[in-house]
Protein backbone atom coordinates (compact mmCIF):
# COMPACT_ATOMS: atom_id res chain seq x y z
CA UNK A 1 0.00 0.00 0.00
CA UNK A 2 1.21 3.58 -0.87
CA UNK A 3 1.98 5.99 1.50
CA UNK A 4 -0.41 8.98 1.14
CA UNK A 5 1.57 12.27 1.01
CA UNK A 6 1.22 14.90 2.84
CA UNK A 7 -1.65 17.83 2.32
CA UNK A 8 0.16 20.47 0.88
CA UNK A 9 -0.89 23.87 2.73
CA UNK A 10 -3.40 26.09 1.66
CA UNK A 11 -2.35 29.11 0.01
CA UNK A 12 -1.76 32.51 1.47
CA UNK A 13 -1.98 36.30 0.40
CA UNK A 14 0.10 38.71 2.43
CA UNK A 15 -0.77 42.28 2.24
CA UNK A 16 1.81 44.74 3.06
CA UNK A 17 2.99 47.89 2.30
CA UNK A 18 5.36 48.08 -1.26
CA UNK A 19 8.27 49.23 0.82
CA UNK A 20 8.23 47.23 3.99
CA UNK A 21 11.78 45.39 3.71
CA UNK A 22 10.68 43.29 7.12
CA UNK A 23 7.63 42.02 5.32
CA UNK A 24 9.01 40.65 2.40
CA UNK A 25 11.89 39.05 4.55
CA UNK A 26 8.85 37.45 6.48
CA UNK A 27 7.65 36.18 2.75
CA UNK A 28 10.27 34.38 2.14
CA UNK A 29 10.57 32.69 5.42
CA UNK A 30 6.90 31.34 4.53
CA UNK A 31 8.23 30.29 1.27
CA UNK A 32 11.39 28.60 2.71
CA UNK A 33 8.37 26.76 5.31
CA UNK A 34 7.06 25.35 2.51
CA UNK A 35 4.11 27.79 1.72
CA UNK A 36 3.00 29.08 -1.62
CA UNK A 37 2.49 33.50 -1.11
CA UNK A 38 0.83 35.35 -3.10
CA UNK A 39 1.69 39.41 -2.34
CA UNK A 40 -0.77 42.30 -2.73
CA UNK A 41 0.77 45.59 -2.29
CA UNK A 42 -1.35 48.02 -1.26
CA UNK A 43 -0.59 51.66 -0.04
CA UNK A 44 -3.17 51.66 3.13
CA UNK A 45 -3.57 48.09 4.75
CA UNK A 46 -5.87 49.19 7.41
CA UNK A 47 -9.03 48.22 5.49
CA UNK A 48 -8.19 44.43 5.15
CA UNK A 49 -7.17 44.87 8.87
CA UNK A 50 -10.69 45.78 9.92
CA UNK A 51 -12.16 43.31 7.44
CA UNK A 52 -10.62 40.79 8.76
CA UNK A 53 -11.35 41.61 12.89
CA UNK A 54 -7.15 42.37 13.49
CA UNK A 55 -7.58 43.33 17.06
CA UNK A 56 -7.04 47.46 18.18
CA UNK A 57 -4.21 47.95 19.31
CA UNK A 58 -2.61 44.38 17.86
CA UNK A 59 -1.95 45.75 14.34
CA UNK A 60 1.60 44.91 12.74
CA UNK A 61 3.10 45.70 9.64
CA UNK A 62 1.47 43.07 7.37
CA UNK A 63 -1.70 40.76 7.21
CA UNK A 64 -2.04 37.31 5.88
CA UNK A 65 -4.74 35.16 4.94
CA UNK A 66 -4.52 31.27 5.24
CA UNK A 67 -7.01 28.63 5.50
CA UNK A 68 -9.79 30.69 6.43
CA UNK A 69 -7.46 32.39 9.25
CA UNK A 70 -5.42 35.72 9.30
CA UNK A 71 -2.09 36.07 10.35
CA UNK A 72 -1.17 39.60 11.53
CA UNK A 73 2.76 40.39 11.90
CA UNK A 74 5.50 38.71 12.20
CA UNK A 75 3.70 34.94 13.09
CA UNK A 76 6.85 32.34 13.47
CA UNK A 77 6.07 29.64 10.52
CA UNK A 78 5.22 26.49 12.95
CA UNK A 79 2.86 28.33 15.07
CA UNK A 80 1.30 28.81 11.50
CA UNK A 81 1.24 25.17 11.30
CA UNK A 82 0.14 24.52 14.10
CA UNK A 83 -3.20 26.96 13.91
CA UNK A 84 -3.73 24.38 10.44
CA UNK A 85 -3.35 21.19 12.14
CA UNK A 86 -5.29 22.52 15.11
CA UNK A 87 -7.92 24.28 13.40
CA UNK A 88 -9.26 26.09 16.31
CA UNK A 89 -12.76 28.26 16.00
CA UNK A 90 -10.66 31.34 15.17
CA UNK A 91 -10.12 34.68 13.80
CA UNK A 92 -6.38 34.37 13.55
CA UNK A 93 -3.12 34.45 15.35
CA UNK A 94 -1.11 38.09 15.93
CA UNK A 95 1.96 39.08 16.82
CA UNK A 96 1.50 42.86 17.67
CA UNK A 97 4.59 45.21 17.41
CA UNK A 98 7.78 44.37 15.36
CA UNK A 99 9.77 42.33 18.13
CA UNK A 100 13.27 41.52 17.10
CA UNK A 101 14.31 38.51 16.42
CA UNK A 102 10.97 37.30 15.45
CA UNK A 103 10.70 35.95 11.46
CA UNK A 104 11.64 38.95 8.84
CA UNK A 105 12.55 40.50 12.08
CA UNK A 106 16.53 39.09 12.31
CA UNK A 107 19.08 41.85 13.37
CA UNK A 108 22.83 41.29 12.34
CA UNK A 109 23.82 41.11 15.90
CA UNK A 110 21.64 38.03 16.70
CA UNK A 111 19.68 40.66 18.75
CA UNK A 112 16.42 39.33 19.78
CA UNK A 113 12.97 40.48 22.10
CA UNK A 114 10.75 37.74 23.79
CA UNK A 115 7.42 37.96 22.19
CA UNK A 116 4.02 36.19 22.44
CA UNK A 117 1.38 34.88 19.63
CA UNK A 118 -1.76 35.64 20.61
CA UNK A 119 -4.82 33.50 19.16
CA UNK A 120 -7.68 35.80 18.20
CA UNK A 121 -11.01 34.59 19.38
CA UNK A 122 -14.64 34.93 17.19
CA UNK A 123 -15.73 37.34 19.53
CA UNK A 124 -12.17 38.82 18.93
CA UNK A 125 -11.06 38.34 22.49
CA UNK A 126 -6.93 36.81 22.36
CA UNK A 127 -5.41 34.14 24.21
CA UNK A 128 -1.89 33.24 24.36
CA UNK A 129 -0.87 30.93 21.59
CA UNK A 130 2.51 30.53 22.02
CA UNK A 131 5.62 32.30 23.54
CA UNK A 132 8.77 33.05 21.77
CA UNK A 133 12.54 33.82 23.26
CA UNK A 134 13.38 34.24 26.97
CA UNK A 135 11.74 36.42 29.34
Amino acid sequence: MEAVAAMPFPSMRVTKSPTCGCCGAWVEHARNAGFEVEVHDVENPYPIKERLGVPVGKGSCHTAEIGGYFLEGHVPLEDVKRLLAEKPAAKGLVVAGMPAGSPGMESPDGRTQPFTVELVALDGTTTVFARHGTP
